[in-house]
């Protein structure tokens, strides 16, 4: 790395504050220069129309799986594709799911609501009503954002409940208590919201009263992530949990009693996975614990205690092991029928689950006899009935949904995506590299059998929050890019979730730097394999993963051809003053606090950019509707790039859709095009 003269670290010399006016017209004019500039370029390209309508065709095919979770006799899904651009949310009986062609019906056309009330309204999901779940809160963004609109709504009637309980957008939670009753995680007014902007006050609403005056239960601090609310069933039983969130990885969980008092839960603040499950509390831990009865709980093992128990006595008792941790075996997550335990495991990044029972000599485990070597995820359980979906894919097969209606005592294949592009002449390996420090970090490549010399590579990552990265089929990938005979690789680096806590926090604050060095190391570990060239080598992440490109561009520029940087964080000293960056402090640390200011500092891909430096071609995208990750962020990395002179920085910002890029699929089609052009344009030499 340089050591020239870096730009300027402080805000009040950032001559580009101005950018993080997320809506104010000189900021929005800045980029709609940008967009111009970029689509011209990208767009003007010859390939590009032919790529963006394979992708668009590919997003909304008519044979694309119809993922959907089975409720009281009926599998709900939402759907996308050209005809229902906003899409339909639709059930259909479960025996009509397991067709060829299920009889949809359909709910809410989105299209069709979005033309008449003049708001292209984006789905957010809906919360519905026990037990014959026919009433909803439905959750309605109207930008593609994370804050959404609540209106009651009728299912048999496909109706809004007229003078039903509704409430404007925020980034408030809704769940039902019982038919006159809504638990509301408030976020309304400033004093209802966390510093992160999330609910901070749970309320009870009753019905015919205003929102405004309902009854205020439970509150977390201002400087907690949030506060929230939910009623739980075990069997006939009933329990409204609230939850206390300190930051992304602890929390107080508390039990609210008929007296009206809220009991707290006795176990860690950093406990994970919890289930209640026939009278039991399934729960893990991110850091060693030992139980008031002397039971060791370890990370990636999964514990229960006797819930009723301790409703009783408001004693902890005896604490029982579920699962024993294994190495490089990590939990992905829980789930539960009326009668079964599921628990989805990552080993070696490779899925499989496992199904569990108690009894009256403890738990029992039984493999679920799915696919090996790919990736494995629980679709849906159905809590108040014994069907149970799971998902199989890996990164050349396509995905295949495996039902069961007997909690997977019986397994059937009712749904597989068809092939969309060949992948005769392709393989999947697993390689490791050594990373800086010694560990060794593992990563997929996917690329031709045959292939004989370096050539274009994209290699992706994340390394955040405890988010793994699993093998994953995607056509729109192999269309564009796998079947022009380029490779895809995909590292699996710490500061992940591929083997649990400890590898999530070996590159946690202070130790952010370990998981740079790990995509450096993979990096490297291409070229030397022969695989690709700095100069034929591409990489893209977003949102963390946009911090990690960000840094990979500022720390080793040489190691590059073209650096993909989306939804990024990368002003590391000033992200907690960017709604709703203080929620993530947990993760990065605090830049008020002089020692961890320090450490971000030294990695802060903003405060990094040098004049004289040969990066290769950039790309940063970014949303201006996004209230998860800043546009800031992307829009001032952008004009510092250009400042210093380096001409082959392209900015582009999507001007609807949120953190995820919900809504519409041409724009999403139009980027993805726009991406393959530009890492095409730039690792073939012709940028």
């Amino acid at each position: 790395m340089s050591n020239t003269k870096t730009q300027a670290n402080s805000a009040d010399e950032d001559p580009f504050l101005w950018l993080e006016d997320r809506t104010g017209k000189q900021a929005l004019d800045w980029v709609h220069r940008q967009n111009e500039a970029t689509t011209g370029e990208l767009q003007g390209n010859p390939s590009y129309q032919a790529y963006f309508q394979t992708a668009l065709d590919l997003m909304t095919a008519e044979d694309n799986i119809a993922v959907g979770s089975a409720l009281s006799g009926h599998v709900y899904n939402f759907w996308q594709d050209k005809t229902n651009v906003l899409g339909l949310w639709r059930r259909t009986p479960v025996a009509s799911y397991k067709t060829e062609k299920p009889d949809w019906d359909t709910i809410i056309d989105f299209d069709r609501l979005s033309a008449k009330e003049g708001v292209k309204w984006v789905f957010s999901g809906a919360s519905r009503l026990y037990p014959d779940f026919s009433r909803c809160l439905l959750s309605l963004s109207p930008d593609g954002g994370d804050a959404s609109e609540m209106r009651e709504f009728d299912i048999d009637t496909k109706s809004f409940v007229e003078g039903g309980f509704r409430a404007p957008a925020s980034k408030s939670g809704f769940r039902w208590m019982d038919k006159d009753t809504v638990i509301v995680s408030a976020a309304f007014e400033e004093d209802e919201k966390t510093q992160s902007g999330y609910p901070r006050v749970v309320k009870l609403w009753q019905r015919g009263t205003r929102l405004e005056d309902a009854t205020p239960i439970f509150e977390a601090q201002k400087q907690d992530l949030a506060a929230g609310g939910s009623l739980e069933f075990d069997g006939d039983k009933r329990h409204l949990f609230l939850t206390r969130t300190l930051d992304f990885f602890a929390s107080h969980s508390f039990l609210r009693l008929p007296s009206g008092e809220n009991r707290r839960i006795p176990l860690p603040d950093d406990v994970t996975d919890t289930m209640l499950f026939r009278d039991q509390l399934v729960f893990g831990v991110r850091s060693p614990w030992s139980a008031p009865d002397g039971t060791r709980c370890r990370p990636d093992g999964l514990y229960s205690l006797d819930f009723a128990r301790w409703i009783e006595t408001n004693a902890l008792g005896p604490v029982d092991t579920v699962l024993e941790p294994a190495d490089r075996v990590s939990i992905a997550g829980i789930a539960r029928t009326q009668d079964r335990l599921f628990i989805n495991l990552m080993d070696n990044v490779r899925g499989r689950v496992v199904a569990c029972q108690r009894g009256g000599s403890g738990w029992s485990l039984q493999p679920v006899a799915l696919p090996k070597d790919g990736s494995v995820g629980i679709s849906h359980a159905e809590r108040f009935g014994s069907s149970v979906s799971f998902s199989f894919t890996d990164f050349l097969t396509p995905s295949s949904i495996i039902w069961s209606d007997d909690n997977a005592a019986t397994l059937t294949t009712v749904k597989s995506q068809p092939a969309r592009f060949d992948a005769s002449s392709l393989v999947s390996e697993q390689f490791e590299a050594r990373s800086k420090d010694g560990t060794m970090i593992p990563y997929f490549v996917v690329r031709r059998r045959d292939q004989n010399g370096p050539v274009p590579t994209l290699l992706y990552g994340y390394g955040g929050f405890e988010v793994p990265l699993l093998p994953g089929y995607a056509g729109v990938r192999g269309r564009l890019w796998l079947e022009k005979g380029n490779a895809y690789v995909q590292a699996n680096i710490r500061g992940g979730g591929e083997f649990g806590p400890n590898w999530h926090q070996a590159a946690l604050k202070a130790n952010r730097q370990n998981a740079f060095d790990d995509f450096i190391a993979v990096a490297q570990d291409l070229v030397k394999r022969g695989i690709a060239t700095p100069a034929t080598l591409g990489i893209q992440g977003g949102s963390n993963g946009g911090l990690l490109t960000g840094v990979s561009l500022t720390q080793h520029p040489e190691l590059f051809g073209a650096v993909i940087i989306d939804m990024p964080l990368l002003d590391m000293l000033r992200y907690t003053e960017l709604p709703p960056g203080a929620s993530w402090m947990a993760e990065y640390g605090d830049p008020a606090k002089p020692e961890e200011a320090e450490w971000l500092a030294a990695y802060s891909p903003y405060q990094h950019v040098e004049t004289d430096a040969a990066y290769p071609p950039v790309l940063l995208t970014t949303s201006t509707a996004d209230d998860r990750v800043h546009p800031g962020h992307a829009r001032k990395m952008a004009g510092r790039l250009q400042a210093a002179g380096h001409t082959k920085t392209l900015f582009f910002e999507e001007t609807e859709g949120g953190h995820g890029g919900r809504g519409d699929r041409r724009p999403q089609a139009a980027q993805a095009a726009m991406k393959y052009v530009f890492l095409q344009r730039a690792l073939n030499g012709t940028a």
